[in-house]
């Protein structure tokens, strides 16, 4: 009894969603129809894109020393460290939630926040796959233009972010980070 409580608090958003939908179903077909419908396929974006950002974790966690990434990424790194986040960020692809957990692999290897928060920002923003079809539909001046001011925008930011957590959220988010990398 005690594990099957354990699995419906863990899956808890899961199962009101789905019992949402069943309602939705039972009072408004239409509506729930277009709802499960909706549910099932972010679902199966979701799976789709999970399984690479786990492998890409597990690639950067065997093949990336930590002192590397301290080198590289961490504190005293300096603008190397925030160009190269930056650029992790801009040239990578997919939905922003799959960023977060690459994020926590970098902090977990030792890069610096400020470093995560630029790979971050840039992963959200700057997408340069995207930008190189959106300066053929807006134009080279509209994309440039809008590239600089994310770039300005993305380092003020994650230096806010930065400046503004204190040591104690820091410890938090480290133990967190610890915590989800024993699981």
């Amino acid at each position: 009894m005690k594990k099957m409580l354990n699995i419906i608090l863990k899956y808890k958003f899961a199962l009101v969603l789905l019992l949402c939908d069943l309602c939705l179903l039972q009072f408004r077909p239409d509506l729930g129809t277009t709802s499960l419908t909706l549910t099932w396929k972010y679902v199966l974006e979701m799976l789709s894109v999970i399984p690479p950002i786990f492998i890409i974790m597990g690639l950067i966690d065997a093949w990336i020393p930590k002192e590397m990434m301290i080198k590289y990424m961490g504190k005293g790194a300096g603008l190397k460290g925030g160009l190269l986040a930056f650029l992790l960020g801009a040239f990578s692809s997919g939905p922003l939630y799959a960023a977060f957990p690459i994020a926590g692999m970098l902090i977990k290897k030792g890069a610096s926040l400020v470093n995560v928060f630029l790979f971050l920002g840039a992963w959200s923003t700057t997408k340069i796959p995207m930008m190189l079809f959106e300066a053929t539909q807006l134009g080279n001046k509209f994309t440039g233009i809008r590239f600089i001011l994310n770039m300005i925008g993305i380092i003020v930011i994650a230096f806010i972010i930065d400046k503004s957590t204190s040591q104690h959220e820091r410890e938090e988010l480290y133990q967190r980070i610890s915590k989800i990398s024993q699981k």
